[in-house]
């Protein structure tokens, strides 16, 4: 039966640790080599965790979920594997990732990222006594299946809102990986913000590719230099929604001294974006880490979630990161940002999920 549950709100810190080519892509991690036995009955050898396009290290997406994977291993006391994504694979490379994830003893085992839709509901099938998370997709549906999806609009429009507050230019730019409806999502949400404040405000969008094979998540070349092109239009600050090529969107704002907005974790804080702290805003974040971390946390509790499980600005699944000094400081952005997600959270303010 499909359950609901808030994500955890506790911070969990990212580290990222070397990788190493083993089997099927690459395995980054392998902390257990025998089933773990929990007072609760669980006897899982711990986590299988199975990267998105770009991998571990974009300081973003992937690196959110093996936040809550570490979190969850060293809580809990179990093992746990992370494998990497190869560059140009299929759906069968997917599909022998999670198999070989399942039939190793992991559980939970979880794809990130919507390109692990039909792989899951491949695996899951011939797996009923695992239980299967899929980031970012809710087509999945099977009693061992949990389809881990957010409210990425709700934290995009809080970024619309400090987006139009921190301007000195009215014209901002929304910078996205991939043109679908996923990423569409924050375009809607930053665009409705953004106009909550000011109407009239001028707002650059470009997506970097059509499909993730053309690398719109996992090219920060490419995100550099639309960066560069929309500030060359009079664009001032930029919010990006590009995962790895987010890191070329940073780069390129700090270069011309104009606002960054990072997503998914608070990449102000992330070690290969310090450099360019100064210029990154605040992020629009998407606790994939915690919902990781939770998903784990059922599997040994031994009550596994299932169904639809949404992170939403009132459960502390999406949000907006103020770690930034700078950010603080601007007293009327941080002010409006809290209006509105108060505004969000009371039902005030219905954000579109559409352009």
């Amino acid at each position: 039966m499909s359950r609901r549950t808030r994500f955890s709100q506790a911070a969990v810190a990212v580290s990222v640790i070397a990788l190493a080519a083993v089997g099927c892509g690459k395995s980054s991690t392998d902390t257990s080599s025998d089933s773990k036995k929990s007072s609760s009955g669980y006897s899982g050898k711990g986590i299988g965790l199975a990267y998105d396009i770009g991998g571990k290290g974009d300081q973003s997406f992937n690196d959110a979920a093996f936040a809550g994977f570490q979190k969850a291993e060293t809580e809990f006391k179990i093992g746990g594997r992370d494998i990497e994504p190869q560059d140009g694979e299929s759906d069968a490379d997917k599909v022998q990732r999670l198999e070989q994830l399942a039939k190793s003893g992991y559980n939970p085992v979880i794809g990130v990222g919507f390109v692990y839709a039909p792989a899951v509901k491949e695996v899951a099938a011939k797996y009923p006594k695992v239980t299967f998370g899929i980031i970012d997709d809710e087509q999945d549906k099977a009693a061992n299946i949990a389809d881990l999806v957010f409210h990425e609009e709700q934290s995009s429009y809080l970024a619309g809102v400090a987006a139009a507050k921190a301007t000195k230019k009215n014209h901002i730019g929304f910078i996205g990986g991939v043109d679908i409806p996923l990423i569409h999502k924050f375009e809607a949400g930053f665009d409705q913000g953004a106009k909550s404040v000011n109407p009239s405000i001028k707002i650059e969008s470009q997506y970097l590719t059509q499909t993730p094979q053309e690398g719109g998540f996992a090219s920060p070349d490419k995100g550099k230099d639309a960066a560069a092109g929309q500030i060359e239009k009079g664009a001032d600050v930029l919010y990006h929604a590009a995962g790895l090529s987010g890191q070329g969107v940073i780069s390129e704002a700090a270069s011309k001294k104009v606002w960054a907005i990072g997503v998914d974790s608070d990449q102000y804080a992330q070690s290969s974006l310090a450099k360019y702290k100064d210029w990154i805003l605040g992020s629009a974040l998407k606790n994939v880490g915690g919902a990781v971390y939770d998903l784990a946390k059922s599997v040994v509790d031994g009550k596994p979630l299932s169904g639809v499980v949404r992170g939403d600005l009132k459960s502390g699944g999406v949000g907006f990161a103020d770690s930034n000094p700078k950010y603080k400081a601007m007293t009327d952005v941080a002010a409006a940002v809290d209006k509105a997600k108060q505004d969000i959270i009371d039902g005030k303010v219905t954000v579109k999920t559409t352009p």
